[in-house]
């Protein structure tokens, strides 16, 4: 596949000027989202440091997970459609930079932990002052008030505050991890909402403000009945392996050959289908089980008899009498899968881009589907500080200035 091509080719957000302090998850896939839709995105990083021979520089996610001629193949994801400018936030000079490119921006994004930001003179209220259509997006572990907020906060840490943590895994062993940084994610779509919305706002006053967002309240926030659950009954929900507490029947279940059958057959009509596919049409027809109450009361029969029939089938045969029988399942995906299947490749999912070193190399495609200003790949990740002269001409440096500021390692790239 080729890289999707824009109706609209600069994107929905097309004009919309973003600088990008963040660094690793959060903050940077916020940023990631907006290029994806057109934003103009400058990514400030930090320049290799010339007093360590062999640093790398730059947003650490570069030297993340697996690398290909040194750099995460993850960059090409979460940082394509940017630019890059590689410059020490520590110099006073830097900041002044921050400052001029803020007057002109639309939005600034940054997850430095609280407090950070106003020690370099760059916090919401300096640069409000500047430009007061700013919106300014801070993403931390605990936010920007409370008693916490001082505390370092990473995505897994606030996936445990958040509840999540304690939901997974199997009940009386060790709560298990989400396999990505489901918090950081969950914490950067809360961020790109609260833009959005900010920016409508905007549009009526004319005036910026900050989004503050913070992990554990993302998490928090996806987590349901949970608190009303425990307000009203005193209900602690616990972990409960592959079943949907208090949903009945949804789970997974082993086949004949080894792998497992995700079966959600928690409708009630879709209930009764289900039981005349597995041949029970005798739990179907039950009264008691007419509705999720009645089925909960009795999940565990019912699971027995999922269990026994799909035990007796492949995956794929369990899945294709399900099909049949129009009861929502399916099997648990590899990355192999994800690759190899038709669905991601006819809705786009399966992105080619090239690389500046004529490699190909597959990506996610562009999430949410827009009718008439979808997202698209309009440029590759960039090389540390590949844009910074640019962007520092932009904002009115002369080559003299930036070639003085390259030669004090204020400006890297």
């Amino acid at each position: 596949m080729t890289a999707e091509k824009s109706a609209t080719p600069a994107g929905p957000l097309a004009g919309l000027k973003v600088v990008e302090l963040g660094q690793l998850i959060a903050g940077p896939f916020a940023a990631k989202t907006l290029a994806d839709f057109g934003a103009d995105v400058v990514k400030i990083e930090p320049p290799a440091d010339p007093r360590r021979p062999g640093s790398a520089g730059g947003d650490p996610l570069r030297q993340w997970r697996l690398l290909k001629d040194g750099t995460s193949v993850w960059w090409q994801v979460q940082s394509r459609n940017k630019r890059s400018l590689a410059m020490d936030l520590r110099q006073p000079e830097a900041q002044d930079i921050v400052r001029r490119l803020a007057a002109e921006a639309d939005v600034l994004i940054e997850n430095f932990r609280p407090g950070a930001m106003e020690g370099w003179g760059l916090g919401p209220e300096a640069l409000q002052a500047l430009n007061p259509r700013l919106i300014v997006l801070r993403v931390s572990g605990y936010g920007q008030t409370g008693p916490y907020r001082d505390r370092p906060g990473f995505g897994v840490v606030a996936e445990a505050m958040g509840g999540l943590r304690h939901l997974t895994g199997e009940p009386g062993r060790v709560p298990v991890r989400v396999g990505v940084s489901l918090g950081d994610t969950l914490a950067s779509l809360h961020g790109v909402i609260g833009i959005l919305m900010a920016l409508h706002h905007r549009h009526a006053s004319g005036r910026g403000q900050v989004v503050d967002v913070a992990l554990y309240e993302a998490v928090f926030n996806c987590m349901e009945s949970l608190l009303p659950e425990y307000s009203a009954f005193g209900a602690v929900r616990g972990p409960a392996g592959s079943a949907l507490p208090g949903i009945a029947p949804s789970n997974a279940y082993a086949c004949r050959d080894g792998g497992y059958a995700l079966i959600a057959g928690n409708g009630d009509s879709i209930f009764k289908r289900l039981m005349g596919c597995i041949g029970r049409d005798d739990l179907g027809a039950d009264p008691q089980l007419a509705d999720n109450t009645g089925r909960v009361a009795r999940v565990a029969e019912i699971d027995a008899a999922i269990g026994q029939w799909a035990a007796q089938h492949s995956v794929a045969e369990a899945l294709d009498a399900l099909a049949r029988a129009e009861v929502p399942a399916g099997r648990i995906y590899t990355v192999a899968d994800i690759a190899a299947d038709p669905h991601y490749a006819a809705r786009g999912m399966l992105q080619q881009v090239t690389l500046d070193d004529g490699s190909a190399l597959t990506v996610p495609g562009f999430v949410p589907k827009l009718s008439a200003t979808p997202g698209g790949h309009r440029r590759n990740a960039p090389a540390l500080g590949q844009d910074s002269d640019a962007v520092l001409r932009e904002i009115g440096l002369t080559p003299r200035q930036i070639a003085a500021l390259r030669e004090r390692g204020i400006v890297g790239g």
